[in-house]
């Protein structure tokens, strides 16, 4: 028997039961559908904390006041006051292997023009934020050294602080007002759009820190400083540097524990990808249990057919048809119900992937890799699961088979 001619049969075989051949590709094509659809949301997951920690900046430290181990009852954020702006001055000043160093402040106030007005987090930094967080400013210029030296009340505006109080106005030149202080706006950052948590990193309003400090928030300290590292290899050896000089400055000796804590945006990234790449497993997983379970309805089909045929498989067997020839026979019958399932069921996980994408505000990623896997598996479980009634039907006794009724 011919390897095209038992495709042929295979397939007539199937036709000749249509609705019986579909419902056995449901579970398949619902298995292959789910694995896509689930893995997509996972690296999807995966990008959008990948692309929100990378937002932040590139070998990426920030110092920020108390002790992450500290216990009782936790102060509100920023309460803490034991991070001065001297201390950021000795991190440049001292530390090697560092391209910038800007400390920060930050609070909520409402923003005013004209009959506008828009609550939004204002921060004070130094010129070099600009470079460490990799922003851009699409229309007029960010914060100078000459501004945060003279502190001058001067800002930079996200763009959606520049879409809800100028509307197709040109912000550049125009006076607002900050907790009642007058501000002039000279620069609108390009849109950063949203972070993986939801947060909108265009609303934002950006002034000197030294005018931040003494004329906006009356505040002797700073709440996190940010570092840019020169070499991604040397950000260990960098934040230990950081570290000791703090102890020294702070006065900490001993075993007494840090005021401050130094985070590693980097080893915060592979972690958290670690975390989402097992998340995208475990969703993929679940789905590929359906799978399994269209794995059993096929075999079940499959028995079925065997059982029907019983004397057809007679009649061939007496025809000189071999052990090998009805094997394949039936073998093929089961693969091609998980080839048109899978088929099936990529298109069906890539549509619904996009529609998640398009209508649940989840970003979704399609690659090849989840496609052609999901895909092979379901021609391997159509392959495994029919090889037990592919050998029942070829060990049948002609002779017995001729006299099935």
């Amino acid at each position: 028997m011919l390897f095209k001619e038992s495709f042929s049969m295979a397939f007539t075989a199937l036709l000749a039961n249509k609705m019986r051949s579909l419902l056995t590709m449901l579970g398949i094509i619902i298995g292959v559908g789910a694995v896509i659809a689930m893995v997509s949301v996972g690296m999807g997951v995966k990008s959008d904390v990948v692309n929100s920690i990378s937002s932040l900046g590139s070998n990426m430290l920030i110092v920020s006041p108390g002790s992450t181990n500290r216990g009782g009852v936790r102060g509100a954020a920023g309460s803490r006051t034991n991070l001065k702006y001297d201390d950021a001055k000795a991190i440049k000043e001292k530390i090697k292997n560092i391209d910038f160093v800007s400390p920060s402040v930050s609070r909520s106030y409402q923003i005013v023009y004209g009959n506008q007005n828009w609550n939004s987090s204002v921060m004070g930094v130094t010129p070099e934020y600009m470079s460490i967080r990799s922003l851009e400013v699409s229309t007029g210029s960010f914060v100078s050294e000459s501004d945060n030296n003279k502190r001058n009340r001067v800002a930079v505006i996200g763009s959606t602080v520049a879409t809800n109080l100028f509307g197709t106005t040109n912000p550049v030149g125009q006076n607002i007002r900050v907790n009642n202080q007058p501000f002039k706006v000279i620069g609108v950052l390009e849109s950063k759009g949203q972070s993986s948590m939801g947060q909108d990193q265009d609303d934002v309003v950006i002034v000197p820190l030294t005018t931040a400090m003494e004329r906006l928030m009356a505040m002797d300290y700073v709440s996190s400083v940010n570092i840019q590292v020169s070499d991604a290899n040397k950000m260990d050896q960098v934040q230990e540097d950081i570290e000791v000089l703090l102890r020294q400055r702070h006065k900490i000796i001993g075993g007494k524990e840090d005021d401050f804590n130094v985070r590693n945006m980097t080893s915060l990234m592979e972690t958290m990808s670690q975390t989402t790449t097992m998340l995208t497993i475990l969703l993929g997983s679940i789905a590929g249990i359906s799978l399994v379970v269209g794995g059993i309805g096929i075999m079940n089909i499959m028995m079925v057919s065997v059982t029907e045929r019983t004397r057809e498989i007679g009649i061939r067997k007496a025809l000189g048809a071999t052990f090998q020839n009805i094997m394949m026979q039936f073998l093929i019958e089961s693969v091609v119900i998980g080839v048109i399932g899978g088929i099936i069921g990529i298109g069906m996980g890539c549509g619904l992937s996009m529609l998640v994408g398009k209508f649940g505000n989840f970003t979704t990623v399609i690659t090849p890799l989840p496609v052609l896997v999901s895909f092979s598996f379901s021609v391997g479980i159509g392959l495994f699961f029919g090889i037990y009634p592919a050998r029942k039907a070829a060990k049948l006794d002609p002779i017995e088979a001729l006299r099935y009724e």
